[in-house]
């Protein structure tokens, strides 16, 4: 097993993967830019390291920093997370090439598999249906012409790349074809440093399913379970379930067949998803791997009891896969919230800023993995995901009403969330019925007028639950203070200077 590990990330996952390490007994080794000095995941692991400036191409999409932390740390192995540079397959082979282990596939099969066209070519050579499309990148918008005649509108064009909804654009009609050409490449040359497009059929409502998957070093792959991800604002996911309230077994098998026929074809290991479209008719279509963990591996955690984190480091560290396929077994049901620091009622725009005070739910069932706190700052550099709140229940309806109470509990004061848009959709009717479609929140939030530029009144047990908080806050601040100066704690005096050392943060 290894002895130290680094953490290529920040934020939620870095604390979510510091965690897993520790239980192992692994040291975990952080690195932060001058904008996470303060984050969470910083004082969580036993080392941390400085590796720059606050845009993210010169500090944690910066290869030779990351790795020279490595070298200075003496790291056994690399942990990517999700995001910057955890599907980049030249990051994985410079691992390899200076001792480590990449906790993740080979860079063999990232290449196979994290180009989405390339992953449509191997999904298709296996036998497994995909939406119909290119399986080669496109040319020229000239080329783009010539096959939306071919297959017809309404179309999407995507980045090669892609992920998150970036790089994406629906095509309804030949006009809208330049332009969501032109903002399409520029979107991904943009996020990905790869503007290549290519043409796939938009599917009327579908939903999207997508299979975990694990694979050891020795060809072991199971599959466990799905998750549903329909509900979507604008292509990104922001809530997720399991299972999905949609699938019965025979398509349960179906799936994690296919989803299985693509991980052999393209030699994969570790932790990875194989994502599906599925249509009204219940015909599903391969759309893409996912060749890292994903945002939303909690639910499948909370209904396996499978921790996915500490499963990647042991098939990383050799150990064979502890399970077969009949060994899975999938209880109850969970829900998951993305909470982001936006603000709902002008655009979802991000609201970077102090988080004033901060309250977690609690209870049966809950689960919050978070890598902010009280009195941390929100930088404006990255994504504005503040983490993740999971409920667990024995059914569907269990486990939606522990989110409604759990949504009503989370407060968070100084900046904007989307919890209040959380705390309506849960309660909405059709979510209760588990009518959602990948368009489906994007229609809901048209109908109920949020992502308005004027603000609407706050719900009332928003203000209620700000109030509560900025109170208890208030009184916290109250209380006098010693006199007495307070030492920093050994973290705070380790490791904030420019030069990297290798000292503890704390005794293990």
């Amino acid at each position: 097993m290894f002895r130290k590990v680094l953490i290529a990330n920040r934020g939620e996952i870095a604390v979510r993967v510091v965690r897993a390490c520790h239980e192992m007994g692994i040291a975990a080794v952080a690195v932060y830019s001058d904008a996470d000095r303060d984050s969470l995941h910083v004082p969580f692991a036993d080392y941390a390291y400085r590796i720059g400036p606050a845009p993210s191409r010169e500090s944690y999409l910066c290869v030779d920093k990351i790795l020279a932390v490595a070298r200075q740390a003496g790291c056994d192995a690399v942990h990517p997370g999700y995001g910057f540079l955890a599907e980049n397959a030249d990051f994985a082979e410079a691992c390899a090439d200076m001792g480590l282990v990449f906790i993740g596939p080979s860079p063999l099969a990232m290449r196979k598999l994290g180009s989405k066209t390339a992953a449509r070519r191997v999904a298709s050579d296996a036998g497994v249906p995909t939406v119909p499309g290119t399986l080669d990148p496109i040319e020229d918008l000239a080329r783009a012409r010539s096959l939306a005649s071919e297959i017809g509108f309404p179309l999407l064009l995507k980045a090669v790349a892609g992920g998150g909804g970036k790089g994406m654009r629906a095509i309804a009609r030949e006009s809208d074809l330049e332009g969501g050409w032109r903002d399409a490449q520029a979107e991904a040359a943009n996020a990905f440093g790869d503007g290549r497009l290519y043409v796939e059929k938009l599917l009327r409502d579908p939903r999207h399913i997508e299979m975990q998957i694990l694979g050891d070093w020795e060809g072991r792959l199971v599959h466990l379970g799905e998750r549903e991800c329909s509900v979507q604002r604008r292509h990104q996911k922001v809530l997720e379930e399991a299972p999905s309230p949609v699938v019965d077994r025979a398509l349960r098998e179906a799936m994690g067949e296919a989803a299985l026929r693509v991980a052999r074809a393209g030699g994969y290991h570790n932790a990875g998803t194989v994502e599906f479209l599925v249509d009204a008719e219940r015909r599903f279509y391969f759309l893409e791997v996912n060749t890292r963990l994903q945002v939303e591996h909690p639910v499948t955690e909370a209904v396996t009891s499978l921790d996915l984190v500490k499963l990647q480091i042991r098939i990383a560290a050799g150990e064979r896969l502890p399970l077969r396929q009949e060994d899975v077994a999938v209880r109850g049901h969970a829900i998951e919230c993305r909470i982001y620091a936006e603000d709902p009622e002008n655009h979802f725009f991000p609201s970077p800023g102090k988080i004033l005070a901060l309250r977690l739910p609690e209870g049966p069932g809950i689960r919050n993995d978070v890598g902010v706190a009280a009195l941390w700052t929100v930088p404006p550099d990255y994504d504005p995901i503040l983490g993740k709140l999971i409920a667990w229940g024995a059914d569907r309806e269990e486990a939606r009403a522990r989110l409604g109470r759990a949504l009503e509990e989370y407060a968070v004061v100084g900046i904007k969330t989307n919890l209040g848009m959380f705390r309506r959709l849960v309660r909405d009717p059709e979510f209760a019925r588990a009518a959602a479609h990948t368009a489906w929140l994007d229609d809901w939030l048209r109908r109920s007028g949020t992502s308005s530029p004027s603000p609407s009144p706050a719900a009332p047990e928003e203000e209620n639950a700000a109030a509560l908080v900025a109170a208890l806050w208030a009184t916290a601040s109250a209380v006098p203070r010693a006199s007495a100066p307070v030492a920093p704690s050994p973290w705070k005096l380790q490791g904030r200077a420019d030069e990297l050392d290798n000292q503890p943060r704390r005794g293990r």
